[in-house]
Protein backbone atom coordinates (compact mmCIF):
# COMPACT_ATOMS: atom_id res chain seq x y z
CA UNK A 1 0.00 0.00 0.00
CA UNK A 2 1.47 3.35 -1.08
CA UNK A 3 1.98 5.84 1.73
CA UNK A 4 0.24 9.19 1.60
CA UNK A 5 2.67 12.10 1.37
CA UNK A 6 3.67 13.32 4.83
CA UNK A 7 2.98 9.99 6.55
CA UNK A 8 5.14 7.07 7.67
CA UNK A 9 4.65 3.44 8.58
CA UNK A 10 5.47 2.56 12.21
CA UNK A 11 4.80 -0.21 14.69
CA UNK A 12 1.80 1.85 15.77
CA UNK A 13 0.48 2.01 12.20
CA UNK A 14 0.51 4.74 9.56
CA UNK A 15 0.96 8.14 11.24
CA UNK A 16 2.15 11.65 10.28
CA UNK A 17 5.86 11.72 9.49
CA UNK A 18 6.60 14.30 12.22
CA UNK A 19 4.88 12.35 15.01
CA UNK A 20 7.16 10.81 17.65
CA UNK A 21 7.58 7.04 17.83
CA UNK A 22 6.99 6.04 21.44
CA UNK A 23 5.75 3.32 23.70
CA UNK A 24 3.10 3.74 26.35
CA UNK A 25 5.81 3.38 29.00
CA UNK A 26 7.78 6.29 27.50
CA UNK A 27 4.87 8.61 28.09
CA UNK A 28 2.96 7.28 31.10
CA UNK A 29 4.19 6.28 34.55
CA UNK A 30 2.02 3.64 36.20
CA UNK A 31 1.64 3.20 39.93
CA UNK A 32 -0.43 0.34 41.27
CA UNK A 33 -2.38 0.40 44.49
CA UNK A 34 -2.03 -2.30 47.10
CA UNK A 35 -4.26 -4.00 49.63
CA UNK A 36 -3.78 -1.91 52.80
CA UNK A 37 -3.63 -3.44 56.22
CA UNK A 38 -6.71 -2.89 58.35
CA UNK A 39 -4.59 -1.13 60.96
CA UNK A 40 -4.32 1.83 58.57
CA UNK A 41 -8.06 2.36 58.61
CA UNK A 42 -10.78 3.03 61.12
CA UNK A 43 -14.42 2.04 61.03
CA UNK A 44 -15.48 5.32 62.62
CA UNK A 45 -16.17 8.55 60.74
CA UNK A 46 -13.24 10.95 60.43
CA UNK A 47 -14.03 14.64 59.75
CA UNK A 48 -12.77 15.83 56.40
CA UNK A 49 -12.93 12.42 54.72
CA UNK A 50 -15.88 11.78 52.45
CA UNK A 51 -14.64 8.62 50.75
CA UNK A 52 -15.42 5.25 52.30
CA UNK A 53 -13.61 2.15 51.08
CA UNK A 54 -14.31 -1.55 51.37
CA UNK A 55 -11.62 -3.98 52.48
CA UNK A 56 -11.98 -7.68 51.87
CA UNK A 57 -11.28 -10.15 54.63
CA UNK A 58 -9.76 -13.02 52.67
CA UNK A 59 -10.49 -15.58 55.39
CA UNK A 60 -14.21 -14.88 55.59
CA UNK A 61 -14.44 -13.58 52.00
CA UNK A 62 -16.53 -10.67 53.26
CA UNK A 63 -16.12 -6.93 52.82
CA UNK A 64 -16.19 -4.34 55.60
CA UNK A 65 -16.51 -0.59 55.14
CA UNK A 66 -13.71 1.64 56.47
CA UNK A 67 -12.66 5.27 56.41
CA UNK A 68 -8.96 6.01 55.73
CA UNK A 69 -7.08 7.22 58.78
CA UNK A 70 -4.82 10.28 58.62
CA UNK A 71 -1.79 7.96 58.52
CA UNK A 72 -2.62 6.74 55.00
CA UNK A 73 -1.62 9.12 52.22
CA UNK A 74 -4.14 9.68 49.48
CA UNK A 75 -3.40 7.64 46.38
CA UNK A 76 -5.34 9.66 43.82
CA UNK A 77 -7.05 13.00 43.38
CA UNK A 78 -10.05 13.74 41.17
CA UNK A 79 -7.81 15.18 38.45
CA UNK A 80 -5.72 11.99 38.20
CA UNK A 81 -6.11 9.42 35.43
CA UNK A 82 -6.88 5.98 36.83
CA UNK A 83 -7.13 2.53 35.29
CA UNK A 84 -9.53 -0.09 36.60
CA UNK A 85 -7.17 -3.00 37.11
CA UNK A 86 -9.52 -5.95 37.14
CA UNK A 87 -12.46 -6.97 35.02
CA UNK A 88 -14.67 -7.63 33.38
CA UNK A 89 -14.69 -5.15 31.83
CA UNK A 90 -10.94 -4.75 31.97
CA UNK A 91 -8.98 -1.58 31.24
CA UNK A 92 -11.44 1.07 32.30
CA UNK A 93 -10.02 4.58 32.05
CA UNK A 94 -11.40 6.59 34.95
CA UNK A 95 -11.40 10.23 36.06
CA UNK A 96 -13.07 12.15 38.84
CA UNK A 97 -12.32 9.76 41.70
CA UNK A 98 -10.16 10.26 44.78
CA UNK A 99 -9.09 8.19 47.73
CA UNK A 100 -6.44 6.13 49.43
CA UNK A 101 -4.59 3.09 48.11
CA UNK A 102 -6.83 0.62 46.31
CA UNK A 103 -5.63 -2.68 44.92
CA UNK A 104 -8.12 -2.45 42.05
CA UNK A 105 -6.72 0.84 40.69
CA UNK A 106 -3.62 1.91 38.78
CA UNK A 107 -2.65 5.58 38.64
CA UNK A 108 -1.40 6.82 35.27
CA UNK A 109 0.88 9.87 35.49
CA UNK A 110 1.82 11.50 32.15
CA UNK A 111 5.44 12.42 31.39
CA UNK A 112 6.35 16.05 30.71
CA UNK A 113 6.18 15.74 26.91
CA UNK A 114 2.51 14.72 26.87
CA UNK A 115 -0.43 16.94 27.76
CA UNK A 116 -2.43 15.45 30.66
CA UNK A 117 -5.81 15.80 28.96
CA UNK A 118 -4.38 14.32 25.77
CA UNK A 119 -2.94 11.42 27.81
CA UNK A 120 -6.46 10.58 29.03
CA UNK A 121 -7.74 10.17 25.46
CA UNK A 122 -4.43 8.64 24.36
CA UNK A 123 -5.08 5.74 26.74
CA UNK A 124 -8.66 5.32 25.52
CA UNK A 125 -7.71 4.51 21.91
CA UNK A 126 -9.50 1.55 20.36
CA UNK A 127 -6.22 -0.12 19.37
CA UNK A 128 -4.94 -0.01 22.95
CA UNK A 129 -8.24 -1.19 24.43
CA UNK A 130 -8.33 -4.14 21.98
CA UNK A 131 -4.73 -5.02 22.85
CA UNK A 132 -5.41 -5.05 26.59
CA UNK A 133 -8.65 -6.97 26.10
CA UNK A 134 -6.81 -9.71 24.18
CA UNK A 135 -4.15 -9.87 26.90
CA UNK A 136 -6.80 -10.33 29.55
CA UNK A 137 -8.33 -13.26 27.68
CA UNK A 138 -5.10 -15.25 27.97
CA UNK A 139 -5.80 -15.83 31.65
CA UNK A 140 -8.29 -18.46 32.74
CA UNK A 141 -8.76 -16.70 36.07
CA UNK A 142 -9.57 -13.10 36.88
CA UNK A 143 -8.74 -10.67 34.11
CA UNK A 144 -6.26 -7.91 34.79
CA UNK A 145 -3.89 -5.37 33.29
CA UNK A 146 -0.35 -6.61 32.58
CA UNK A 147 1.68 -3.46 33.15
CA UNK A 148 4.85 -4.83 31.55
CA UNK A 149 3.13 -5.50 28.23
CA UNK A 150 1.12 -2.28 28.51
CA UNK A 151 4.30 -0.21 28.88
CA UNK A 152 5.82 -1.83 25.78
CA UNK A 153 2.82 -1.10 23.54
CA UNK A 154 3.82 1.19 20.61
CA UNK A 155 1.97 4.46 20.08
CA UNK A 156 2.77 7.68 18.25
CA UNK A 157 2.57 11.17 19.71
CA UNK A 158 1.99 14.59 18.12
CA UNK A 159 5.31 16.47 18.46
CA UNK A 160 4.00 19.64 20.11
CA UNK A 161 1.93 20.35 23.18
CA UNK A 162 -0.10 22.81 21.09
CA UNK A 163 -1.35 20.06 18.75
CA UNK A 164 -1.97 17.71 21.66
CA UNK A 165 -4.01 20.41 23.42
CA UNK A 166 -6.04 21.07 20.26
CA UNK A 167 -6.91 17.38 19.95
CA UNK A 168 -7.73 17.07 23.66
CA UNK A 169 -9.94 20.19 23.49
CA UNK A 170 -11.91 18.84 20.52
CA UNK A 171 -12.50 15.52 22.26
CA UNK A 172 -13.30 17.25 25.54
CA UNK A 173 -15.93 19.36 23.77
CA UNK A 174 -17.44 16.15 22.38
CA UNK A 175 -17.49 14.67 25.89
CA UNK A 176 -19.16 17.83 27.23
CA UNK A 177 -21.95 17.49 24.65
CA UNK A 178 -22.41 13.83 25.55
CA UNK A 179 -22.54 14.65 29.26
CA UNK A 180 -25.05 17.48 28.74
CA UNK A 181 -27.32 15.19 26.71
CA UNK A 182 -26.96 12.48 29.35
CA UNK A 183 -27.98 14.93 32.07
CA UNK A 184 -30.90 16.23 30.02
CA UNK A 185 -32.15 12.69 29.43
CA UNK A 186 -31.91 11.95 33.16
CA UNK A 187 -33.88 15.13 33.91
CA UNK A 188 -36.55 14.32 31.31
CA UNK A 189 -36.91 10.79 32.70
CA UNK A 190 -37.43 12.19 36.19
CA UNK A 191 -40.04 14.64 34.89
CA UNK A 192 -41.84 11.82 33.10
CA UNK A 193 -41.71 9.63 36.21
CA UNK A 194 -43.24 12.43 38.26
CA UNK A 195 -45.94 13.02 35.66
CA UNK A 196 -46.78 9.30 35.62
CA UNK A 197 -47.13 9.18 39.40
CA UNK A 198 -49.50 12.15 39.42
CA UNK A 199 -51.54 11.44 36.27
CA UNK A 200 -51.94 7.69 36.75
CA UNK A 201 -53.02 8.02 40.38
CA UNK A 202 -55.52 10.83 39.80
CA UNK A 203 -53.59 13.24 42.05
CA UNK A 204 -53.35 15.57 39.07
CA UNK A 205 -56.34 15.86 36.74
CA UNK A 206 -56.17 17.16 33.21
CA UNK A 207 -58.39 20.13 32.24
CA UNK A 208 -61.90 19.07 31.29
CA UNK A 209 -61.96 15.86 33.36
CA UNK A 210 -63.65 15.57 36.74
CA UNK A 211 -65.45 12.20 36.70
CA UNK A 212 -64.72 9.90 39.63
CA UNK A 213 -62.37 7.02 38.87
CA UNK A 214 -63.43 3.39 39.31
CA UNK A 215 -61.27 0.80 41.07
CA UNK A 216 -61.22 -2.67 39.54
CA UNK A 217 -59.31 -5.85 40.30
CA UNK A 218 -57.11 -7.35 37.61
CA UNK A 219 -59.39 -10.36 37.74
CA UNK A 220 -62.34 -8.19 36.73
CA UNK A 221 -60.38 -6.68 33.84
CA UNK A 222 -58.48 -9.69 32.45
CA UNK A 223 -58.43 -13.41 31.92
CA UNK A 224 -55.04 -14.93 32.64
CA UNK A 225 -53.18 -17.80 30.99
CA UNK A 226 -49.63 -19.09 30.68
CA UNK A 227 -47.24 -19.15 27.75
CA UNK A 228 -45.76 -21.94 25.66
CA UNK A 229 -42.52 -23.17 27.25
CA UNK A 230 -39.43 -23.22 25.04
CA UNK A 231 -35.79 -22.66 25.98
CA UNK A 232 -33.63 -19.94 24.54
CA UNK A 233 -31.66 -22.62 22.68
CA UNK A 234 -34.76 -23.54 20.68
CA UNK A 235 -35.17 -20.01 19.30
CA UNK A 236 -33.80 -18.91 15.94
CA UNK A 237 -34.62 -16.61 13.02
CA UNK A 238 -37.17 -19.03 11.54
CA UNK A 239 -40.72 -19.80 12.61
CA UNK A 240 -43.23 -17.73 14.56
CA UNK A 241 -42.51 -14.72 16.75
CA UNK A 242 -41.83 -15.81 20.32
CA UNK A 243 -41.83 -13.59 23.42
CA UNK A 244 -39.33 -14.97 25.94
CA UNK A 245 -39.60 -13.68 29.51
CA UNK A 246 -35.91 -12.74 29.38
CA UNK A 247 -36.67 -10.31 26.56
CA UNK A 248 -39.28 -8.60 28.74
CA UNK A 249 -36.77 -8.28 31.57
CA UNK A 250 -34.16 -6.93 29.16
CA UNK A 251 -36.41 -4.37 27.50
CA UNK A 252 -36.87 -0.73 28.52
CA UNK A 253 -39.87 -0.29 26.22
CA UNK A 254 -43.54 -0.19 27.16
CA UNK A 255 -44.71 -2.16 24.12
CA UNK A 256 -43.59 -4.58 21.43
CA UNK A 257 -44.86 -4.31 17.85
CA UNK A 258 -45.19 -7.64 16.07
CA UNK A 259 -45.06 -5.94 12.66
CA UNK A 260 -42.43 -3.19 12.89
CA UNK A 261 -40.12 -5.25 15.14
CA UNK A 262 -40.69 -8.55 13.34
CA UNK A 263 -37.08 -9.05 12.23
CA UNK A 264 -35.71 -8.46 15.74
CA UNK A 265 -38.13 -10.76 17.57
CA UNK A 266 -36.80 -14.32 18.18
CA UNK A 267 -38.68 -17.09 16.38
CA UNK A 268 -39.80 -20.58 17.36
CA UNK A 269 -40.19 -23.13 14.59
CA UNK A 270 -43.15 -25.22 15.66
CA UNK A 271 -46.56 -26.21 14.24
CA UNK A 272 -48.97 -23.52 15.41
CA UNK A 273 -51.58 -26.13 16.32
CA UNK A 274 -49.36 -27.19 19.23
CA UNK A 275 -49.81 -23.78 20.83
CA UNK A 276 -52.89 -23.03 22.92
CA UNK A 277 -54.95 -20.10 21.53
CA UNK A 278 -54.65 -18.46 24.94
CA UNK A 279 -50.87 -18.29 24.45
CA UNK A 280 -51.17 -16.50 21.09
CA UNK A 281 -50.79 -12.76 21.57
CA UNK A 282 -53.35 -10.35 20.14
CA UNK A 283 -53.36 -6.57 19.92
CA UNK A 284 -53.63 -5.04 23.40
CA UNK A 285 -52.64 -8.15 25.36
CA UNK A 286 -50.42 -7.48 28.37
CA UNK A 287 -47.67 -9.99 29.12
CA UNK A 288 -46.30 -10.12 32.68
CA UNK A 289 -43.30 -12.18 33.79
CA UNK A 290 -44.04 -14.78 36.44
CA UNK A 291 -40.43 -15.08 37.69
CA UNK A 292 -37.64 -12.68 38.54
CA UNK A 293 -34.31 -12.73 40.36
CA UNK A 294 -35.24 -9.54 42.22
CA UNK A 295 -38.43 -7.98 43.59
CA UNK A 296 -38.33 -5.05 41.17
CA UNK A 297 -38.50 -7.49 38.28
CA UNK A 298 -41.72 -9.15 39.48
CA UNK A 299 -43.85 -6.38 37.96
CA UNK A 300 -42.07 -6.33 34.59
CA UNK A 301 -44.46 -6.49 31.66
CA UNK A 302 -44.97 -5.40 28.07
CA UNK A 303 -48.02 -4.50 25.99
CA UNK A 304 -48.44 -6.22 22.63
CA UNK A 305 -49.14 -4.21 19.48
CA UNK A 306 -50.37 -6.66 16.85
CA UNK A 307 -52.83 -4.93 14.58
CA UNK A 308 -52.08 -7.36 11.73
CA UNK A 309 -52.81 -10.38 13.95
CA UNK A 310 -49.40 -11.95 13.26
CA UNK A 311 -48.89 -15.34 14.96
CA UNK A 312 -47.06 -14.33 18.14
CA UNK A 313 -46.39 -16.88 20.88
CA UNK A 314 -46.08 -15.91 24.52
CA UNK A 315 -43.29 -17.93 26.03
CA UNK A 316 -41.64 -19.38 29.07
CA UNK A 317 -42.40 -17.81 32.48
CA UNK A 318 -45.04 -15.41 31.18
CA UNK A 319 -48.58 -14.60 32.24
CA UNK A 320 -50.82 -13.44 29.39
CA UNK A 321 -53.53 -10.93 30.38
CA UNK A 322 -56.35 -10.67 27.83
CA UNK A 323 -58.98 -7.98 28.33
CA UNK A 324 -62.46 -9.07 29.42
CA UNK A 325 -63.91 -5.62 28.81
CA UNK A 326 -63.10 -2.46 26.85
CA UNK A 327 -62.56 -0.40 30.01
CA UNK A 328 -58.82 -0.02 29.40
CA UNK A 329 -57.54 1.77 26.29
CA UNK A 330 -54.60 -0.08 24.72
CA UNK A 331 -52.33 2.98 24.74
CA UNK A 332 -53.11 3.57 28.41
CA UNK A 333 -52.08 0.01 29.26
CA UNK A 334 -48.50 0.93 28.33
CA UNK A 335 -48.31 3.17 31.42
CA UNK A 336 -50.95 2.29 34.02
CA UNK A 337 -49.11 -0.74 35.46
CA UNK A 338 -45.94 1.26 36.21
CA UNK A 339 -47.12 3.17 39.28
CA UNK A 340 -45.58 2.71 42.76
CA UNK A 341 -48.96 1.38 43.92
CA UNK A 342 -48.89 -1.46 41.37
CA UNK A 343 -45.25 -2.23 42.18
CA UNK A 344 -46.07 -2.45 45.88
CA UNK A 345 -48.94 -4.83 45.20
CA UNK A 346 -46.69 -7.08 43.12
CA UNK A 347 -44.10 -7.07 45.92
CA UNK A 348 -46.78 -7.99 48.47
CA UNK A 349 -47.87 -11.05 46.51
CA UNK A 350 -44.42 -12.09 45.25
CA UNK A 351 -43.13 -15.34 46.66
CA UNK A 352 -39.75 -17.05 46.60
CA UNK A 353 -36.26 -16.40 47.94
CA UNK A 354 -33.59 -16.59 45.21
CA UNK A 355 -36.24 -16.26 42.49
CA UNK A 356 -39.44 -14.35 43.22
CA UNK A 357 -42.61 -14.64 41.22
CA UNK A 358 -46.34 -14.15 41.15
CA UNK A 359 -49.09 -16.60 40.28
CA UNK A 360 -52.13 -16.10 38.04
CA UNK A 361 -54.30 -16.43 41.15
CA UNK A 362 -52.50 -13.67 43.01
CA UNK A 363 -52.15 -11.30 40.06
CA UNK A 364 -55.93 -11.33 39.68
CA UNK A 365 -56.21 -9.82 43.19
CA UNK A 366 -54.32 -6.63 42.30
CA UNK A 367 -56.39 -3.45 41.98
CA UNK A 368 -56.18 -0.61 39.45
CA UNK A 369 -57.83 2.85 39.49
CA UNK A 370 -59.44 3.55 36.11
CA UNK A 371 -60.40 6.93 34.65
CA UNK A 372 -62.85 7.30 31.77
CA UNK A 373 -61.69 6.24 28.32
CA UNK A 374 -61.32 9.86 27.06
CA UNK A 375 -59.16 10.72 30.08
CA UNK A 376 -57.07 7.57 29.50
CA UNK A 377 -56.48 8.69 25.91
CA UNK A 378 -55.45 12.18 27.06
CA UNK A 379 -53.07 10.84 29.73
CA UNK A 380 -51.53 8.34 27.33
CA UNK A 381 -51.00 11.10 24.72
CA UNK A 382 -49.06 13.24 27.18
CA UNK A 383 -46.86 10.36 28.33
CA UNK A 384 -46.38 9.18 24.75
CA UNK A 385 -45.13 12.66 23.77
CA UNK A 386 -42.65 12.48 26.64
CA UNK A 387 -41.50 9.08 25.42
CA UNK A 388 -41.04 10.43 21.90
CA UNK A 389 -38.92 13.29 23.24
CA UNK A 390 -36.77 10.82 25.20
CA UNK A 391 -36.31 8.61 22.14
CA UNK A 392 -35.19 11.64 20.10
CA UNK A 393 -32.72 12.68 22.82
CA UNK A 394 -31.37 9.15 23.16
CA UNK A 395 -30.88 9.06 19.38
CA UNK A 396 -28.93 12.34 19.58
CA UNK A 397 -26.85 10.90 22.42
CA UNK A 398 -26.04 7.73 20.45
CA UNK A 399 -25.08 9.85 17.43
CA UNK A 400 -22.88 12.11 19.57
CA UNK A 401 -21.10 9.08 21.04
CA UNK A 402 -20.58 7.63 17.56
CA UNK A 403 -19.19 10.92 16.24
CA UNK A 404 -16.84 11.20 19.21
CA UNK A 405 -15.62 7.66 18.65
CA UNK A 406 -14.90 8.48 15.03
CA UNK A 407 -13.11 11.69 16.07
CA UNK A 408 -10.86 9.71 18.40
CA UNK A 409 -9.90 7.28 15.65
CA UNK A 410 -9.10 10.09 13.23
CA UNK A 411 -7.44 12.60 15.56
CA UNK A 412 -5.38 10.21 17.71
CA UNK A 413 -3.86 8.54 14.64
CA UNK A 414 -3.20 11.77 12.75
CA UNK A 415 -5.48 10.93 9.83
CA UNK A 416 -7.00 14.36 10.47
CA UNK A 417 -4.71 17.19 11.62
CA UNK A 418 -6.11 20.17 13.48
CA UNK A 419 -2.93 22.24 13.04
Amino acid sequence: MELKTGYKRTEAGIVPADWLDCTVGDLIKFEGGSQPDKSHFKQSWIPGYTRLIQIRDYKSNKYETYVPSKLVRRFCEESDIMIGRYGPPVFQILKGISGAYNVALIKATPASQINKEYAYYFLKQDSLFTFIDKLSQRSSGQTGVDLKELRAYPLSLPPTQVEQEAIAEALSDADALIESLDQLITKKRQIKQGAMQELLSGKRRLPGFSDEWKVKTFGELFTFSGGYSASRDQLSTEGYCYLHYGDIHGSTKSSIDAHSEYLNIPKLKIPLKQVSPSSLLKDGDVVFVDASEDYDGTSRHIVVVNKGNEPFISGLHTIVAKSKTNELVNEYKQYCFKTPSIHQQFHFYAVGTKVSGISKTNISKLTLPIPSSPEQVAIAAILSDMDAELVALESRLAKARSIKQGMMQELLTGRIRLL
